[in-house]
């Protein structure tokens, strides 16, 4: 029986998408037959965690279900003895690196993975807690359904099975025509329907300017300005907002643009093979896998079962604001580094893969290292920009640029430092993968 991880990270109340996804559980093992592994890693109040719980044991009642639910104390037990199992030195920076005590998106789903590898799990399918499944004629819509079919086959054996089939044969920069159609499918994925998945929608209401200027700021520094308002006009939007009617899938390299980490499943052979960057207190840096796999031409599968996204209050007032522009501006520094790396991907191509077709972490590895050699004076006009533009709104902008001129110096290190820890990260991944999957999620906890 094929076993699947099916994750949900939080660290705010949602015990509505747990008793959602729950239910997209039970629907997999009911229709598929798989072990559904329900694995939601919760960091929040415990009050917040006392309802989780209730959803999740209920949850794990259904057939074929088996449900976890781990705090932050049960996490940190199961990665310490992970790490002490594995023998790496510096044990305590790759335990802050796995569970870091700001947030941070990678590093959540990190955890799922290693945990996915200790229960044997073939899988990992990813949900997040501020979403929710769309219907059709009164029943939910779960991406699981096409996640399952595909995933993990040879691309020649589901040409038949999809609506539409782009560039199973992709042409590298060599002489050369690459066959994909004997490669695994690595991924499966949709987007959202729904508000923006980054929350500018106040400041694009009252400043589309500013917005537009703040949103660009994620582009390469050398495109046109043509280039930065397509790229404007298309972030963040997922999907858009048209509803679901009925099925389509697209088998072939999956646009980055296209897929989001609501709504993603990845092979155990990605993810085992090579983590997210554990970057704290940013966003989009869970996104690395897709632009990695299809720079490296492994096949996925793009679906419109696309999860209906939504937007929690705490962001939007008050210390919760700041934090999250705070994270934005993050984003924006952090992609002088991921623009250099999705370059430098698009420059190797299959040289990413080994001979049997699987992802070579030590040249991600390389390629990172190289990313923390580059100088700063981009990311310091970004800075300057997303400043200035915060500065002319006044109110909770201006006090957010104030903010960010004060961290300036610290944020700008930071972007440096995210790298250097996600290199260090996956020179310890293999150690890390092959001792989990001998290390039991619910033992002992450590001291």
């Amino acid at each position: 029986m094929d076993k699947i991880c099916l994750t949900l990270p939080t660290n705010r109340a949602c015990a509505d998408t747990i008793e959602a996804v729950g239910r997209e559980a039970a629907h997999a093992a009911r229709r598929f037959g798989a072990e559904v592994h329900l694995l939601v890693l919760d960091s929040a109040d415990r009050l917040s965690f006392a309802r989780h719980a209730r959803a999740v044991r209920a949850a794990g009642i259904a057939p074929g279900v088996v449900a976890h639910h781990l705090d932050e104390a049960g996490q940190r037990a199961f990665l310490r003895a992970v790490i002490d199992r594995a023998g790496l030195g510096a044990a305590d920076r790759v335990l802050g690196l796995m569970l870091p005590s700001a947030v941070s998106y990678g590093a959540c789903t990190n955890r799922a993975f290693l945990i996915a590898a200790a229960l044997g799990c073939r899988s990992v399918h990813r949900r997040d807690s501020d979403s929710r499944y769309q219907e059709l004629d009164g029943e939910p819509v779960f991406p699981i359904a096409h996640e399952l079919a595909f995933l993990g086959r040879k691309a020649a054996d589901v040409t038949a099975s999809v609506s539409e089939i782009r560039e199973i044969t992709k042409v590298t920069e060599g002489p050369h025509a690459v066959e994909h159609a004997d490669r695994t499918v690595a991924m499966v994925g949709g987007s959202f329907v729904g508000v923006p998945s980054v929350d500018l929608t106040d400041l694009q209401l009252r400043a589309p300017d500013v917005h537009r200027e703040v949103v660009g700021l994620w582009a390469p520094a050398a495109w046109s300005r043509q280039e930065r308002d397509r790229l404007v006009d298309e972030s963040f939007k997922g999907a858009g907002t048209e509803p679901f009617t009925h099925d389509h899938t697209v088998l072939g390299p999956v646009d980055p643009m296209r897929v989001d980490m609501c709504n993603i499943a990845f092979h155990h052979e990605v993810h085992e093979r090579v983590p997210l960057p554990p970057a704290t207190d940013t966003i989009g840096s869970d996104y690395f896998l897709f632009h990695l796999l299809y720079h490296a031409g492994l096949p996925g599968v793009l679906h419109n079962r696309h999860i209906v996204n939504f937007h929690t209050d705490e962001r939007k007032t008050g210390p919760g604001f700041t934090a999250y522009q705070t994270r934005y501006a993050k984003f924006v520094l952090s992609m002088l580094h991921f623009r250099f790396l999705h370059a430098r991907m698009a420059q190797l191509g299959d040289s990413l893969l080994d001979d049997r077709h699987r992802l070579r972490a030590d040249v991600v590895s390389g390629l990172v290292r190289e990313s923390t050699a580059l100088d700063d004076t981009e990311n310091v006009h970004r800075l300057d920009t997303l400043t200035r533009s915060y500065r002319t709104l006044g109110g909770a902008y201006a006090q957010t640029a104030e903010r960010l001129r004060r961290q300036g110096p610290r944020l700008l290190a930071e972007a440096r430092a995210d790298m250097e820890d996600f290199a260090h990260l996956l020179d310890a991944w293999p150690a890390l993968v092959q001792a989990a999957r001998t290390t039991p999620l619910h033992g002992k906890a450590q001291p």
